[in-house]
C-alpha cells in the first residue's frame, strides 16, 4: 500500500516535471533577455525551487496526517500548479508581465495557505515560509526583467 508521503511526493514531482516541457526556441529567447546587475544567483534558482517544493510537500504531508482533508490537499495542489505554471507561461507566451502576475498570484495563495496551516500545525506553516520568502524574490526579479526588456 502506498503511504501518504509517497503520493504527495509523487504528485509534487509530476507537477514539477510537467511544468518543464519547454521548447528550444523559448530557451533561446529567455537567454537573450537582459537581467538586473544584482542577479548573481541565477544558477542557484533550480536548487532553491527544489528546496521550496520539498518543504511544501512536507507541509502538505503534515496537514494530511492531521486532517485527512481533500480540501487542504486541493489547496496545496492549486499552489503548486500556479507556481509551476510560471515557467511555461513565461516561456510559451514570452511575456514577463504574465509571469510576474503568476508569481504574485502564487504568493497570495501561498500566504493564505500558510495562514490556514498554522491553525493546524505550526510545523506545516513553518515549512511554507521558504515559499513565502523566495516567491517575492522571483516575482520581483521577473518584474525588473520586464522593465529591462520592453
Amino acid at each position: 500500500m502506498l503511504k501518504s508521503w509517497m503520493v504527495i511526493g509523487g504528485v509534487t514531482l509530476a507537477v514539477a516535471l510537467l511544468s518543464n516541457i519547454i521548447r528550444p526556441k523559448d530557451i533561446k529567447w529567455f537567454r537573450r533577455l537582459q537581467r538586473p546587475d544584482w542577479l548573481t544567483f541565477e544558477k542557484l534558482i533550480p536548487v532553491i525551487w527544489t528546496t521550496v517544493f520539498i518543504c511544501g510537500a512536507w507541509s502538505a504531508y503534515i496537514v494530511w496526517e492531521q486532517t485527512q482533508s481533500w480540501s487542504w490537499m486541493a489547496a496545496y495542489l492549486l499552489l503548486e500548479v500556479v507556481t509551476a505554471s510560471f515557467t511555461p507561461v513565461l516561456l510559451w507566451s514570452h511575456s514577463l508581465k504574465a509571469a510576474t502576475f503568476i508569481g504574485g498570484l502564487g504568493f497570495v495563495i501561498g500566504l493564505l495557505l500558510a495562514l490556514g496551516t498554522f491553525q493546524i500545525s505550526v510545523w506545516a506553516g513553518i515549512l511554507l515560509i521558504p515559499y513565502l520568502l523566495w516567491s517575492p524574490i522571483g516575482t520581483y526579479t521577473t518584474w525588473r526583467m520586464d522593465q529591462l526588456n520592453p
